[in-house]
């Protein structure tokens, strides 16, 4: 984001103004948003967002044992989700052994 900052000061800006109206709008309680924030940052695998999120679930009442139920929740969801998506993917595996699948990929 610093470089954004430096170089397109309006849209570092517009997302500061966007963080003061979800303050303002907010139809959820405060520990609840600490989750899905939290949960939205492992995924994002965003470290200092992790630990932000984390600290304000704590000080918005959660517990640690809670925090690590949102953690394995985050982790079961995105394996769910990736084992669905590779299977999608990879549906073909036979055609791809056979040099049938084109992959678009840049050799």
């Amino acid at each position: 984001m610093r470089m954004l900052a430096q170089f397109f000061p309006e849209f570092s800006n517009m997302l500061d103004d966007m963080d003061k109206l979800y303050a303002e709008k907010k139809t959820i309680d405060e520990k609840t948003y600490q989750f899905i924030c939290f949960a939205l940052s492992i995924k994002a695998r965003s470290k200092p967002c992790v630990l932000k999120h984390f600290k304000g679930a704590l000080e918005a009442g959660a517990t640690v044992k809670e925090l690590s139920y949102i953690l394995a929740l985050t982790m079961r969801e995105a394996a769910g989700a990736d084992d669905c998506w590779t299977h999608d993917i990879l549906g073909d595996w036979q055609e791809i052994l056979r040099g049938e699948v084109d992959c678009d990929c840049p050799k």
